[in-house]
């Protein structure tokens, strides 16, 4: 089954491209799913997922419909920015559109992975009267503190080689011809012409703010009145999500947790897998296809919350599979949660100098395909680090939820930051990574008026680790790390520094589950085998995967570096060449002295043209700014086509 292609046009006269699935069985009014992504359906991303939109027309009886954004793929506009405010008007006209369509029952949910899910968390804020439901899957809540520009307060480093880099190229893409008509030619050279760069607006935008509260959730949750499901994943950079928006949502919720990374629960690694695809069915059937009143009186057949719970695991940068089990709960916090409050005996004042490359056994905070995978062994960082350990000697411990360090430091710099890792030690000193967490110091007290710090002035500091669950076995410890570089994942402050920490201040805060579950009902649920194939079949002869870390002893340099890519078939008798590389690098003397290199090149051919786009990010900084170039070339036919450069100075703003 292939999907109908048109145009559907919004409040000013731009047309949107869509995919349409219908059912294959059945005649009369259905309901629609809308998933709407800036990352081009017709190409780039046309076999992604594309099974799962198939069996929730042909198995769930749903029109599904499948957007580009305006801007990008084929649709018309101008790619602005992330989450424009223009976007949410299209979504609106698009869930209108299929709300009054001869086949529709005039219902319509939103779903979707990453990007499209978070924009059905932002289309549900503004309540549009057809939209009954959505399924956001890997998707934040909070765009500044949970997103893939920063952390903390401070900037995300490795993000810069992938996301953050590779839609520049991707939005200066052309239409697809065979879509777009004979004007395509004419929209590719409007696209170099207006688009920006998303990336130089992230960077100028430090501090919290207006820029980042717009699209964002927290704290003004109850605007979400639709019922909504949440996807998570512990291995997801999302993950923070899960708990404190399901408890906050006052509408109609469920939540799946389970063990994933930002990719499919039916292959993702880790696992074990489920079949997601079954479960938007379930969900999207009871509000969709009864009227609202129907819904009220519709009792749910089990409880909203399932988690995965992650019992010991061993660290492997690929890892296949979790150790752990299924649970329901039935309501967050579950009522037997307790706070377990570790400390260190004795008085003194710890110190420690920080190393600016520290942080690499842990990659980057949200894993998904390689070579963004899992952390592996944390001893190496653990050894340039602080370490606290607590022997778990009678019953094991569980802990869910959001760990707290409580401390009192000072540091010798004005701006400085703090990484805390939870690591479970095993009887042979194995040290794998349970949760993080990161701090830009001087957002200690606010994130939309950071403050220096005041050099060897002790002040009180607490500091939440990402959501996570584990079950600490007996034999194992429980290892805190504090230090204050969590690189790649997080770029460097601008001067080398020293953390003292006064040891009888330190808490560490576990939320456990007293009796691990007891009186629980536990599930197991099995992965369907997939009963459609994709929209078209695909090659793909990947390029290498690389995931390195080097040091330069005599340079006193450290470089992380990355690439992948391939080789596919497409859409439209045509074909995809893709390249993602990028090195992210740090002095270990001078951390003022740090660096991104990227390079994003895509090649589209079709029986119309071959289309190359190529985009190169150079970012250095100093003490005081970061020097941004960013150059993207296109040839069409193998003769260039254009040209652009952006050149950005952008101070550092305690960062």
């Amino acid at each position: 089954m292939k999907p109908t292609r048109l145009t559907i046009t919004v409040r000013d006269g731009i047309g949107l491209a869509a995919d349409i699935y219908m059912p294959t069985n059945g005649v009369g009014k259905f309901p629609a799913l809308l998933e709407a992504l800036p990352y081009r359906k017709d190409d780039l991303t046309a076999s992604s997922h594309s099974e799962e939109y198939l069996r929730l027309a042909s198995e769930g009886n749903f029109v599904v419909c499948r957007l580009d954004l305006r801007g990008t793929g084929s649709s018309h506009g101008v790619a602005t920015d992330e989450y424009p405010l223009s976007e949410l008007d299209d979504l609106a006209d698009v869930i209108n559109w299929l709300a009054t369509q001869p086949w529709s029952n005039g219902r319509v949910g939103m779903f979707g992975y990453s990007y499209s899910g978070f924009n059905s968390l932002q289309a549900a804020c503004t309540r549009p009267k057809a939209l009954k439901a959505i399924c956001a899957i890997y998707a934040t809540d909070d765009r500044y503190t949970d997103d893939g520009h920063y952390m903390g307060g401070s900037l995300r480093a490795i993000d810069l080689v992938d996301y953050c880099h590779y839609m520049t190229a991707c939005n200066l893409l052309p239409p697809v011809p065979a879509v777009f008509g004979d004007d395509w030619l004419e929209e590719w050279k409007m696209r170099f012409e207006k688009n920006q760069p998303w990336l130089l607006n992230w960077l100028e935008q430090q501090h919290d703010g207006p820029y980042w509260r717009h699209g964002s959730l927290r704290p003004d949750y109850e605007r979400i009145e639709c019922p909504t499901m949440i996807v998570a994943g512990w291995a997801d950079g999302y993950r923070n999500n899960t708990f404190r928006t399901f408890e906050a949502l006052k509408c109609e919720k469920s939540l799946l947790l389970g063990p994933w990374s930002h990719s499919s629960p039916s292959t993702s690694r880790p696992g074990p897998h489920i079949d997601l695809v079954a479960e938007m069915i379930v969900w999207f059937n009871r509000w969709l296809k009864n009227s609202d009143e129907a819904n009220k009186k519709t009792v749910p057949s089990e409880p909203p919350i399932r988690i995965f719970i992650r019992h010991s695991t061993r660290p492997n940068p690929d890892l296949a599979m979790f150790n752990g089990e299924w649970r329901y709960e039935d309501t967050w916090p579950p009522k037997r949660l307790q706070t377990k409050v570790l400390t260190i005996a004795g008085p003194g004042v710890d110190v420690i100098a920080t190393k600016s490359d520290v942080g690499a056994a842990a990659w980057n905070s949200c894993a998904g395909g390689l070579p963004w995978g899992q952390p592996d062994d944390q001893r190496e960082d653990d050894a340039w680090s602080l370490t606290y350990e607590w022997p778990v000697d009678k019953n094991s411990i569980e802990v869910i939820g959001h760990a707290l360090a409580k401390l009192r430091l000072a540091v010798d710099q004005p701006v400085a930051s703090l990484s805390v890792k939870l690591c479970d030690v095993f009887p042979d000193g194995t040290s794998a990574l349970v949760t993080r967490g990161f701090l830009n110091l001087c957002h200690r007290k606010s994130s939309t008026n950071p403050t220096a710090l005041t050099p060897g002035k002790f002040e009180d500091i607490t500091i939440e680790f990402e959501a996570t669950s584990w079950v600490f076995p007996v034999g194992h410890k429980i290892r805190l790390s504090i230090t204050g570089a969590d690189w790649p994942n997080i770029w460097s402050p601008p001067q080398q520094f020293s953390l003292q920490v006064e040891r009888q201040s330190l808490e560490l805060n576990l939320s456990v589950v007293e009796g691990q579950g007891a009186g629980t009902p536990m599930f197991a649920p099995v992965i369907k085998p997939d009963k459609t194939q994709a929209i078209e079949p695909t090659t793909d002869t990947s390029l290498p995967t690389e995931w390195r870390v080097e040091r330069d002893i005599l340079r006193r340099i450290t470089t992380a570096r990355t690439s992948y890519g391939g080789h596919s078939s497409i859409r439209d008798a045509g074909t995809a060449d893709e390249l993602y590389a990028g090195e992210v690098g740090v002095s270990t003397v001078d951390p003022a002295n740090s660096w991104v290199t990227a390079i994003t090149r895509y090649e589209l051919a079709w029986p119309e043209a071959t289309c190359l786009v190529e985009a190169r990010l150079q970012m250095n900084s100093d003490t005081e700014t970061f020097q941004v170039t960013i150059e993207v070339d296109a040839k069409l036919d193998g003769v260039e086509f254009a040209k652009r450069q952006w050149k950005r100075v952008i101070p550092r703003r305690l960062l």
